[in-house]
């Protein structure tokens, strides 16, 4: 499973990919720190899943969203934001959002999903409990 990470944070970037080392059939295929540089990647890095921040400089997280899953062979979404209120939960759900995850309290849990995800490719439609919609 092909991942791309959206987080202006390099730490969080840092972590995110550390974590994910550990992940068999998973491997990171690009990162990005803005909205912009991460809708320039991704149709080069062909994600089967983006791991998305919603508050990011140049264009921001639900911005993107809607353009990601237009693109012809859309990758799942995972948002990972400090932005977890059920207003933010409910708009990237109606974007398109495949996942939600509170960064400051489910990081791990993100991290589970990813694993189940990965697991499992190619069969990408597989649904955990926390996915949206």
């Amino acid at each position: 499973m092909k991942l791309f990470v959206a987080d202006d944070s390099s730490t969080i970037r840092e972590r995110i990919v550390r974590m994910l080392l550990d992940v068999p059939n998973a491997v990171v295929v690009g990162e990005a720190a803005d909205g912009l540089e991460t809708m320039r990647c991704i149709p080069e890095a062909k994600p089967d899943l983006v791991i998305l921040d919603l508050q990011m400089p140049k264009a921001n997280g639900l911005e993107i969203l809607p353009l990601i899953k237009g693109l012809s062979s859309p990758p799942l979404v995972m948002v990972l934001t400090n932005y977890a209120t059920t207003r933010h939960r409910e708009a990237c759900a109606k974007l398109g959002a495949d996942y939600f995850f509170d960064k400051s309290r489910e990081f791990e849990k993100a991290i589970e999903v990813i694993e189940l995800l990965a697991d499992a490719y190619p069969q990408s439609n597989v649904q955990g409990s926390d996915a949206i919609g």
